[in-house]
C-alpha cells in the first residue's frame, strides 16, 4: 500500500473525542447523555475492589470483592483470598453505608446471583451456593452447586451464573479446557469449546445452548421475549480493530473465533454465525437489560454493557432484523480516568443503574492493565435520569408477602416495579398447578414466564394456548418455553407456524420441532426451508432442527428437491448427523449446481471427507479449467487443500502444478499435510529452474509449508542450483538455502551468509540468514567467528542463533558466546529465563562464566525498570507521520508481526485500535519490557519434547494430533503430539527484548505517538 494511502487508512481509524458535558466525581470526569447524572453509591471502606454484584429482595447488594491478588490461579485456589460483601443502604439516601463480610475465603469470584434465599457465586472451577441459615449476615452454609473441574491460567473457565426469565440458571464456559458432562437425555457430552450452559436450579436438565470459539464469554442478559445476549472477548481473530463484542445466542449456532475446539460440534453452514455488534478490543464484562420504564419508553429493554478496557458503559438499543436482533450502539457512561475499569452493571429497585468499577488491581491475563495497582481501589456508581421520581416503595415492602392470595400475586405480575414482579412470579411458581387459574387472567407475557417454572401439564397447556395470541412478543415467549420443555403436544401448531410471515416465529418454531425430535416434522421443515424470505438465521434454525431430529432416511428425497435451498440444508444435515448416509455422487452433483451457495456448501462438505476424493477428482478436473473469479479460486484452493490427503486429489495437484497452474500451487501450500508426497516436490523441482522471481518465491513458500523427512533428490538439486546462482536475488538464494538439509551445504555458504545477518540488512534478509546459520553444521572456527558478529545483530536474529551455542561441550565456543553477549548493549536484550535452560548442561568452565552474566541480567532487569521511568520522563514530543514510518521501517519491523488496518503481520496483537486501550506509558513498557505481561491469546508457551528440546512460541494450533507454534515473524513449527513431553506457560515474549535499543529517543516517541493515534 502506498504510504499516503496507508496514512489515510490510519486516520480513518482514529475516532474523534466524545463531545459532552463532563461531571467531576471521585477523581473522574464522566460523560453521560443529556439529562442523566452520576453519583457515588458505594466506596471504600465499604467496598474496595468490587467485581460483580446482585440484589436481594430486601435491596441489599451482594458484591464480589477482590483482595487485589494477581498470583497464579492455582495459588489463589489454595489461598482463597477474596470475599463476598453484603452492602446495605440504611437511611435510603441511595448510598450503601453498611458493609458486612457475607463470605470470606473465596476463590476468584466471577459472578454473583441472588436467588431464592441463597447467593450463587462462580469461583472457578466451581459455582458455589452460599446461604445464611440463621440471619446473622454471614453465609454459614456453602454447597458446591456446579463442578466445572478445570482451572486454566486466566481463570476464564467459568462466569456467572445468571437467572433466565424461564427460571433456569445459565452460566458461561470459556478457556478451551476439556470438560465432560452427562446431558439430560443421558448422553455423554465432551467439549473444549466455549458455551452457555443451563439447568434447573436443582441441577437437573443440564444442556448447552450456545457453542463458540471465543476465549471468554462473560455475562448473559435476556430480552423480554427470552432472547439470550452475551458479552465476550475474542469472537474473532483480532483484525481491523475488531475482536470483542455482543452476540445474540441463537440455539445450536456455532460462533467464532474459528479454531479447533468448535470443529467437534455440528455446523449448519460453512460459515460461522454472525455477531450482534462489534466493540473492538473492549474486554466487555457485565451486561444488563433494563427492566423498568423509569427512564422512559426509549430506554425500556435497552442493554448496557461494561467495557473494561475502554473505560465505558455502552448502550444498545435492540430491534428485530430478520431471524435475529440488531443493535444500535452508543456510549452511555465514559470516564477519562486510566484506572476506571467497569466490570458489572445492574439495575437497582428504584430504576437507577449501578455501575461496578473494579479499580486498577487486575493484571492477570489483562491486555491493558500493564501495572498491578491494588492501591487504586474501585467504587460503585449510581446513574439516574434527571426529572424522574423513583417509585414509592420500590421493593414492595409494604405489600403482604406472607399470605397473599394467588389472584393478588397474579395481579402483581403487571406491577411497574421489577422487584415486585419478580417476587410475585417466584411465589406463584412455588404454588405450582394451583397458580394456573390465576395466571390465565394475568399479563400473558408474565404468565408464560411464570408457567415456564411450573412442571405440570396444565402449565404446558397454558403456554401452548399463547402460541395463537395476537401479540407477537407473547407468541415468541411461548415458543421459547415450548422449546425449553420440548412440548410434543405443540407439534401441529408449530408445523403451521413454520409458514408465519415473522422470521423470528419461523426460527423458533423450527427450534421447537428440532428439540421435540419427531421425524414427522421433516416434510414441513423442508417446505419451510424453501421459503426465499428466510435469512441466514432462519436457515440455520431449520437445518439444525433436521440435524437434531437425526433421521436420515426421510431426508434422502430432499437431495433432489427443486429448491437449491432445500438441497443445501439436506446435504448439510446428512453430513452433520450421525449415520447420515451422504454419498460422493450427491456432493458431486451439488458442485455442478448453478446456485453459488449450494456449490459453497458442497465444497465445504467435500473438504470434510477425504475419502470422497477419488470419486470427486474426476469431477474436479474439467471444473478447474473453468474458474473465472477470485472468489471461485479461493474456494477451490480451500477445497483441494482439505482433500489433498487423498491419492487421487494429490495426483491431480501434481498434474496441475506441472502444467503451470498457480491455484494448485496455492492448494499444496494450504494443505499442510503431515507428510507431503515426494511427487509434490518433484513437481516443484520442474517449475523452479525457469521461474521468475515472483513464481520462484511462491514455489519456495509452498515448499516451506510442506513436510517430508527425505525430500527427493531432484528437488534438492533444484534448490542447490538456485541457492548458488549468483544472478538471482539474495533473498531467494537465502530462502533456497534455508530449505536445504545440512548435508547439502557447501564450503562457501558460511562466508556468503554471515555478513547478511548484520542489523543493517533488510528484515527478511537478515532473518532468513539467521535461519540458515542456525541450521548449518558449523565448525568450531565458524562458531567463534559468528560469536564475534553477534553484537552486530538485532534481538530477533540473536534469539535464533543462540541455540548454536546451547549446552555445547566445546568450552571455547560456549565462552565465546557468553563474552559476546556480556556487554551492556547486549544485556539489555537478553533474559535470564532464556539463557538458563540453554546452558544448564554446559561444562563447568562455561557455567562459571555464566554466573556473573546471570547476575548482571538480574541487575539489568532492575535497571530496565528504572530506565523505563526515565524514558517516560524524557521522551520528546512524538510525530504521528514519522512514527508510521518507524512502524513500517526496517529497524524494528513492527509491521512484520503487527497489523494496522489491513496491512501487517498477524504474529502479535492487532494494533488498529491499540490507542483506545493503551496509554503512552503502557505502550512504552510493552516495547521496552515485552515480557512484563502478555496479551490474552498471545501468551507464549514452552514445549518440552521427549528428546529434550525446548521450543518456545505462541500456540497457533492445539490439535489432538499436533501442535503448531509461531516462533517469530517468519517461522512456525509443527510438533506431533507423540513428540511432546509437556507444554507449560512461557515466561519470555515472542517479541524480543531490546527493540528500543535500535531506536533513538525521538524515533521511539514517534512510534508511540503513531500507536496512540490508532483508534
Amino acid at each position: 500500500m502506498p504510504r499516503g494511502l496507508s496514512l489515510v487508512v490510519l486516520l480513518s481509524l482514529i475516532s474523534p473525542g466524545m463531545a459532552a458535558e463532563r461531571i467531576a466525581l471521585n477523581g473522574h470526569h464522566f460523560t453521560l447523555p443529556d439529562g442523566f447524572t452520576v453519583e457515588m453509591a458505594a466506596a471504600p471502606p465499604q467496598v474496595l475492589r468490587p467485581i460483580t454484584a446482585s440484589l436481594d429482595e430486601q435491596g441489599r447488594l451482594y458484591v464480589a470483592d477482590s483482595s487485589g491478588s494477581n498470583e497464579p490461579v492455582a495459588t489463589q485456589l489454595e489461598k482463597k483470598p477474596h470475599r463476598i460483601l453484603r452492602l446495605e443502604d440504611t437511611n435510603g439516601d441511595g448510598r450503601f453505608d453498611r458493609s458486612t463480610v457475607f463470605a470470606d475465603q473465596m476463590m476468584f469470584p466471577e459472578g454473583t446471583l441472588w436467588y431464592q434465599g441463597s447467593l450463587y457465586v462462580a469461583a472457578p472451577p466451581s459455582i458455589w451456593k452460599l446461604t445464611d441459615t440463621n440471619g446473622d449476615g454471614v453465609a454459614d452454609k456453602r454447597e458446591e452447586w456446579f463442578a466445572g473441574k478445570t482451572l486454566t491460567g486466566c481463570a476464564n473457565d467459568l462466569h456467572g451464573p445468571y437467572l433466565g426469565p424461564d427460571g433456569w440458571i445459565y452460566w458461561c464456559k470459556g478457556a478451551f479446557a476439556k470438560q465432560s458432562y452427562t446431558l439430560a437425555n443421558g448422553k455423554a457430552f465432551t467439549t473444549r469449546a466455549s458455551h452457555i450452559f443451563r439447568c434447573r436450579p436443582d441441577g437437573s436438565g443440564f444442556e448447552p445452548v450456545m457453542t463458540g470459539g471465543m476465549d471468554n464469554p462473560v455475562d448473559v442478559a435476556f430480552t423480554p421475549t427470552g432472547e439470550r445476549i452475551f458479552t465476550t472477548t475474542f469472537f474473532q481473530h483480532p483484525a481491523g480493530g475488531q475482536r470483542d463484542g455482543l452476540i445474540h445466542a441463537i440455539y445450536g449456532g456455532i460462533y467464532g473465533k474459528d479454531h479447533d475446539p468448535i470443529d467437534e460440534h455440528p455446523w449448519t453452514s460453512p460459515t460461522l454465525m454472525p455477531v450482534l455488534t462489534h466493540l473492538g478490543p473492549a474486554a466487555p464484562a457485565g451486561l444488563h437489560a433494563l427492566e423498568s420504564s423509569q427512564w422512559g419508553a426509549d430506554y425500556a429493554g435497552n442493554l448496557f454493557a461494561a467495557q473494561f478496557n475502554l473505560r465505558r458503559v455502552s448502550r444498545h438499543q435492540l430491534r428485530a432484523n430478520g431471524g435475529m436482533l440488531q443493535s444500535m450502539d452508543s456510549d452511555f457512561l465514559v470516564s477519562d480516568h486510566i484506572d476506571f475499569h467497569p466490570t458489572d452493571v445492574l439495575e437497582d429497585a428504584d430504576g437507577s443503574l449501578l455501575v461496578v468499577d473494579t479499580g486498577g488491581w487486575y493484571k492477570l491475563c489483562c491486555p491493558t492493565s500493564q501495572f498491578i495497582k491494588p492501591d487504586v481501589v474501585g467504587a460503585i456508581y449510581r446513574i439516574r435520569r434527571k426529572g424522574t421520581m423513583p417509585p414509592r416503595d420500590p421493593l414492595g415492602k409494604s405489600l403482604d408477602w406472607q399470605a397473599p392470595t394467588l389472584p393478588e400475586l397474579a395481579r402483581r405480575l403487571s406491577d411497574a416495579r421489577p422487584m415486585v414482579r419478580r417476587r410475585a412470579m417466584e411465589q406463584l411458581a412455588t404454588a405450582g398447578a394451583a397458580a394456573i387459574p390465576s395466571l390465565e387472567m394475568a399479563d400473558p407475557l408474565a404468565a408464560i414466564w411464570t408457567a415456564a417454572r411450573i412442571e405440570t401439564p396444565a402449565a404446558r397447556a397454558l403456554v401452548r394456548r399463547q402460541l395463537s395470541h395476537d401479540r407477537e412478543d407473547v407468541r415468541l415467549a411461548a415458543l421459547q418455553v415450548v422449546s425449553l420443555h420440548r412440548d410434543a403436544e405443540a407439534r401441529d401448531t408449530l408445523q403451521s407456524l413454520l409458514a408465519s410471515p415473522s422470521p423470528m416465529i419461523r426460527r423458533l418454531s423450527a427450534e421447537c420441532l428440532g428439540r421435540i425430535g419427531n421425524p414427522a416434522a421433516i416434510p414441513f421443515l423442508l417446505t419451510a426451508i424453501a421459503n426465499p424470505a428466510n435469512d441466514r438465521i432462519v436457515d440455520h434454525a431449520m437445518t439444525y432442527a433436521l440435524i437434531e431430529i437425526g433421521s436420515p432416511d426421510p431426508l434422502q428425497s430432499g437431495r433432489n428437491h427443486p429448491s437449491a435451498r432445500v438441497r443445501r440444508a439436506v446435504l448439510t444435515a446428512l453430513d452433520q448427523m450421525p449415520g447420515g448416509k451422504l454419498s460422493a455422487d450427491a456432493i458431486a452433483a451439488a458442485l455442478l449446481s448453478d446456485d453459488a451457495t449450494l456449490r459453497e456448501t458442497a465444497r465445504w462438505i467435500a473438504g470434510r471427507h477425504p475419502e470422497m476424493g477419488t470419486a470427486l477428482a474426476v469431477q474436479f478436473r474439467p471444473r478447474l479449467q473453468q474458474i473465472r473469479t477470485p472468489e471461485d479460486s479461493r474456494d477451490w484452493v480451500t477445497l483441494l487443500a482439505q482433500l489433498a490427503g487423498n491419492d487421487a486429489i494429490s495426483a491431480l495437484l501434481v498434474e496441475r502444478v506441472t502444467a503451470g497452474d498457480r491455484l494448485a500451487l496455492q492448494a499444496m501450500r494450504a494443505a499442510r499435510l503431515k507428510q507431503s508426497p515426494p511427487a509434490w516436490y518433484s513437481a516443484l523441482a520442474k517449475r523452479l529452474p525457469g521461474a521468475d522471481a515472483t513464481l520462484a518465491a511462491e514455489i519456495l513458500d509452498t515448499a516451506r509449508s510442506m513436510s517430508h523427512a527425505s525430500p527427493p533428490v531432484d528437488w534438492l538439486d533444484a534448490l542447490a542450483q538456485l541457492a548458488h546462482a549468483t544472478d538471482r536475488a539474495e533473498l531467494l538464494r537465502l530462502q533456497a538455502l534455508a530449505l536445504l538439509p545440512a548435508s547439502r551445504f557447501v564450503g562457501g555458504d558460511f562466508a556468503w551468509v554471515l555478513p547478511r545477518v548484520h542489523r543493517d540488512q533488510p528484515v527478511a534478509v537478515r532473518a532468513t540468514a539467521a535461519e540458515v546459520l542456525a541450521r548449518m553444521p558449523l565448525t568450531t572456527e565458524q562458531r567463534l567467528e559468528l560469536a564475534s558478529r553477534l553484537p552486530q545483530t538485532t534481538p530477533m536474529e540473536l534469539n535464533k542463533l543462540m541455540d548454536l551455542y546451547a549446552n555445547s561441550a566445546n568450552v571455547p565456543v560456549g565462552l565465546a558466546f557468553l563474552e559476546a553477549v556480556d556487554r551492556p548493549e547486549m544485556r539489555a536484550i537478553m533474559r535470564k529465563e532464556t539463557l538458563t535452560p540453554r546452558f544448564e548442561k554446559s561444562p563447568p568452565a562455561v557455567q562459571t562464566r555464566l554466573k556473573p552474566l546471570l547476575a548482571a541480567l538480574d541487575a539489568a532487569q532492575a535497571e530496565s525498570r528504572q530506565k523505563l521511568e526515565q524514558l517516560a520522563r524524557d521522551l520528546p514530543m512524538g510525530d504521528i507521520r514519522r512514527g508510521q514510518a518507524v512502524f513500517h521501517g526496517t529497524k524494528v519491523a513492527c509491521v512484520a508481526c503487527h497489523k494496522v488496518g489491513y496491512v501487517g503481520g498477524q504474529v502479535g496483537p492487532d494494533m488498529t485500535r491499540i490507542g483506545s486501550i493503551r496509554s503512552e506509558r503502557d505502550l512504552l513498557e510493552a516495547i521496552v519490557l515485552p515480557s512484563a505481561s502478555f496479551v490474552r491469546s498471545y501468551e507464549p508457551v514452552q514445549v518440552t519434547t521427549v528428546d529434550g528440546r525446548l521450543i518456545s512460541g505462541i500456540l497457533k494450533k492445539d490439535g489432538l494430533d499436533e501442535v503448531i507454534l509461531t516462533l517469530n515473524a517468519v517461522d512456525e513449527i509443527r510438533i506431533p503430539r507423540g513428540d511432546i513431553e509437556e507444554i507449560t506457560p512461557g515466561q519470555v515474549s515472542v517479541m524480543p527484548s531490546g527493540l528500543d535499543q535500535q531506536l533513538s529517543k525521538q524515533e521511539l516517541a514517534d512510534l508511540i505517538a503513531f500507536l496512540r493515534a490508532c483508534r
